[in-house]
């Protein structure tokens, strides 16, 4: 448990970061969640699409520190050969 004052406003900052952190990573699983359903549909417009709106979505979470920059980078690349593949 926190004691000093330093740690007790350690402590309340890192509740502020996680909550923040938090939403903005739930916030990117909805962009990812969004380009795998229009995958499943086979719809490749929509997929690409919502692979462009993705993109710069995970990029921000690399530079606000959600994501590391090679997590990202796999993902998007991952994402972009699966929607390449739809016909």
């Amino acid at each position: 448990m926190a004691n000093s004052p330093q740690s007790k406003k350690r402590a309340r900052q890192s509740e502020a970061r996680f909550a923040v952190n938090k939403a903005r990573r739930s916030r990117i699983r909805t962009f990812l969640r969004k380009v795998e359903e229009a995958i499943e549909s086979g719809d490749k417009e929509a997929a690409s699409a919502a692979l462009k709106a993705a993109q710069p979505e995970l990029m921000r979470g690399v530079t606000k520190g959600v994501y590391h920059k090679n997590t990202a980078a796999r993902k998007v690349s991952r994402l972009a050969a699966r929607v390449k593949a739809l016909g």
